[in-house]
């Protein structure tokens, strides 16, 4: 088994499909509308095969609280590929304005990682 994809309702369609392309290399494919639902989407790829999903719908409610943590799913990691590779985008995002919530160290169970948040404040771990 594994997992297919992640969903992540949005507020921005087009300014998290755009981050995600630029920054960890995805590929969108077509937008989806339901007007029925009011229902909009991006399927984005991954060189790996896996996906994210961007979902957004206006009567989804906000609860997000930024860099603080809470209780559910709290971030999902993107392997790069190399410690370098960590650290220049780590930097990248940085310099562009993103806010890194975890500089890039080697944690207790041996993961080499930083923490950023998207656009809208979702944590990605930037893993090896």
């Amino acid at each position: 088994m594994k997992i297919a994809h992640i969903a992540i309702w949005v507020t921005d369609l087009e300014v998290m499909k755009h981050f995600y392309e630029t920054y960890f290399e995805a590929k969108a494919g077509e937008i989806y509308h339901n007007p029925t639902k009011k229902f909009t989407s991006y399927f984005l790829g991954f060189t790996t095969g896996s996906h994210l999903e961007l979902m957004h719908r206006p009567d989804i409610k906000d609860f997000r609280k930024g860099a603080q943590e809470f209780m559910g799913l709290t971030h999902f990691a993107v392997s790069v590929g190399a410690k370098t590779k960590v650290d220049l985008l780590t930097e990248r995002l940085r310099k562009d304005g993103y806010t890194i919530v975890g500089e890039p160290r080697t944690t207790g169970d041996g993961y080499y990682e930083s923490v950023v948040l998207d656009p809208e404040q979702n944590r990605i771990e930037i893993t090896v």
